[in-house]
């Protein structure tokens, strides 16, 4: 017999049944007898209140009071929406309406006084403001032991501001529960029908697995011919869904500072897919904060950052940010603020429509059949901060381009040098990929805001800038350039730069000695550099190096400097490849073999005293070699290795742990060896 008190779920709850599992062990796994606080987050539109509502009808019977109060943000906005939910809470857990609540403030007092008398459940729906926790749930010492307290919001900060015990974020339905969704939705059935089968993969594909727009779109795809599917499709492709695009645009509109607003907005257009820290600075170099703006977004589940650093955005989202903009001026859109369809970009652009309103434009078009326009176009977009071209020849004088250009990404620019006319000194980052360029710049300027240069792909490129006129430039990235062949030793001025990759420079014989004084150097690629040959000893200068790469290069010998920096992570050099901890002990080894011929003094300046372990297999190693390397190390611990012939140690050696075929132990006078014996097996894990 069904429970008068269940809330009711959805008529098709799919995937709900699993992620409800999730959470029930979530609750179990904790052990205090205190309350128990339960955060629910993620975007709009995921599914937060339907799983809270099924945790609900699951765990409510346990409890001597519940309650579950929806729509917190709505109801907070109403006419005594505050005081009405302190009231509801409170009838609600003590099913009586005779303890009457004056105001706020009155209702704080009582509602910690009385929830504390019952073990009890309670769910807070679509919480988005501090002030609504602080008159619901202040604290967990409202509360009786063993009660639980479930909170569902978008905004990932409210729950660290209520030291929440356990959090569950809300990912979006997988492929199949996807499919089964919409189709419950479109057909009334959990299958496609064949003939649709195609336009369904390409709806649900839109729709980015975020259950309210698959089951809207079903909804309004139902009975509907394949026709009007096509047309549905193409409509959203440009204006998207009202009742989805509402429901989304309440993150945006919750975000409280315009300047948040912005940055959204900016990411929404430009940046998706973009490294979070080259966008930082660019839109730092926007007059916004973007560490706190980004970091708030983040929180909100309006963007998202990969494993690579890369910032993501779900597509209906980044959707309704578009439109936003759109709706700003539907019929003009050289009055809109960004404009980013190329329909629009064509029509502003070659009728010289410009005007001060745009600050960012993305026009990508084919590089293979390039079209021209006119500088002259952006003649009156003096605001203009953000350029992002593709496929696009510009002709005419340069002076044209706004002096507050912050990011200039020009993939394929046709000439071969920038032009003199063209004011750079304000950019923040350019990005030339693909180009002709032949010299980045006929005649350098002073440009002491950019942060990034990246010219990779740039098959005509043969000379670097003169980096003196770039003091602050944090990335260099020339990558794939085949005719670059000589890197001005004025990288040497570059007291900030923090990466710099040259992979696959295929003409680039040496590298300036003006390198290896780059202390704030952070990453050095060197990959595919087939003609290099030599890195100096001068590499242990670069204090600050956590990864260096220079496989497939002609470089035959490790440098004796390499271990000497501190701060090395990773290292893919001369076939060794890994993290430094596994990859030191193989370098030293191979040192020690006859070829190398190591001499007492090279390898007494090594600074290895760190060192815990060496794994290697040698049996043509030189046993006087490795006896004076292991002076040097006064960590070292463990050894695995094979020999051929007996192999003599001495010295202060303090071996835990060794696997050595013939190994003979020998004491040398004043110092002691002390060696126990371990299989091979037992070391594998080092």
């Amino acid at each position: 017999m069904l429970d008068m008190n269940e809330l009711f779920i959805a008529n098709h709850p799919v995937g709900v049944e699993s992620r409800v599992k999730e959470l029930i062990e979530l609750l179990k796994s904790h052990q205090s007898e205190d309350p128990l606080l339960l955060g629910i987050w993620g975007m709009g539109g995921i599914g937060k209140t339907t799983i809270a509502k099924a945790v609900y009808n699951k765990i409510f019977r346990q409890f001597d009071g519940r309650c579950f109060l929806l729509n917190i943000r709505e109801v907070w906005d109403q006419d005594n929406g505050g005081l009405h939910l302190q009231q509801q809470l409170l009838s609600s857990v003590y099913k009586t309406t005779k303890i009457k609540i004056q105001n706020i403030e009155s209702g704080k007092s009582i509602l910690e006084k009385r929830l504390g008398q019952k073990r009890i459940l309670v769910v807070l729906d679509d919480v988005d403001k501090l002030e609504q926790l602080n008159a619901l749930a202040a604290s967990y010492k409202w509360f009786c032991p063993r009660s639980i307290i479930i909170i569902t919001t978008r905004d990932e900060r409210l729950l660290s501001w209520l030291e929440i015990d356990k959090r569950y974020k809300m990912e979006g339905l997988n492929e199949e529960e996807s499919i089964e969704l919409f189709s419950w939705h479109a057909f009334k059935e959990p299958r496609p029908r064949k003939k649709f089968a195609t336009l369904c993969g390409e709806v649900i594909s839109y729709c980015g697995n975020l259950p309210l727009a698959l089951e809207v779109i079903g909804s309004h795809l139902f009975e509907r011919g394949i026709k009007e599917w096509k047309s549905v499709l193409n409509k959203l492709k440009s204006i998207p869904n009202k009742e989805v695009q509402k429901k989304l645009k309440i993150s945006f509109d919750g975000l409280s500072d315009d300047k948040d607003r912005e940055i959204f907005l900016d990411i929404a257009f430009f940046f998706i897919g973009m490294d979070k820290s080259d966008v930082t600075d660019i839109l730092n170099g926007c007059g916004h904060s973007a560490g706190i703006g980004i970091s708030i977004l983040l929180e909100r589940c309006l963007v998202t950052v990969d494993t690579k650093n890369k910032l993501r955005m779900h597509g209906l989202l980044r959707d309704m940010g578009r439109e936003i903009i759109r709706e700003s001026s539907p019929t003009t859109p050289e009055e809109r603020s960004r404009l980013w369809h190329s329909e629009d970009v064509l029509d502003v652009l070659s009728k010289d429509l410009g005007t001060k309103a745009t600050e960012g434009i993305a026009l990508k078009l084919s590089r293979m059949n390039p079209i021209c326009l006119k500088t002259k176009a952006f003649k009156y977009m003096r605001r203009l901060r953000l350029l992002q071209l593709a496929g696009v020849q510009l002709k005419g004088n340069f002076k044209h381009l706004s002096t507050d250009l912050r990011w200039l990404c020009w993939h394929g620019c046709p000439s071969r040098y920038t032009e003199a006319n063209f004011d750079q000194r304000n950019l923040v980052a350019i990005d030339l990929k693909y180009s002709y360029l032949q010299h980045v710049w006929k005649k350098g300027q002073m440009m002491k805001k950019l942060k990034i240069l990246n010219l990779s792909h740039s098959e005509h490129l043969t000379h670097t800038p003169d980096f003196s006129y770039l003091p602050n430039l944090k990335k260099l990235i020339l990558k794939d350039c085949p005719r670059l062949c000589s890197i001005s030793h004025t990288i040497g001025h570059l007291k900030r730069i923090l990466l710099i990759n040259l992979k696959d420079c295929t003409s680039l014989r040496v590298l300036p000695k003006s390198i290896y004084k780059l202390k704030s150097l952070k990453t050095l690629i060197l990959s595919g550099c087939t003609k290099i040959d030599k890195l100096e000893e001068d590499l242990e200068q670069m204090k600050s190096l956590t990864t260096l790469m220079a496989d497939n290069t002609a470089i035959t010998k490790v440098p004796y400097a390499l271990p000497r920096l501190n701060n090395i992570v990773y290292i893919s050099l001369c076939g060794f490849e890994g993290l430094c901890r596994n990859v030191f002990p193989s370098i030293i080894w191979s040192w020690t073999s006859p070829a190398n011929n190591l001499s007492p003094q090279m390898h007494t300046n090594l600074d290895l005293s760190n060192l815990v372990s060496i794994m290697v297999s040698n049996s043509s190693s030189s046993h006087a070699g490795l006896s004076s390397i292991i002076k040097e190390l006064p960590k070292v611990q463990n050894l695995q290795l094979e020999c051929g012939s007996q192999l003599n140690i001495s010295g202060n050696v303090n071996l835990v742990s060794s696997n050595v075929t013939n190994f003979k132990e020998l004491e040398a006078p004043s110092r002691t060896s002390h060696v126990s014996n371990m299989n091979t097996s037992a070391l594998e894990a080092y």
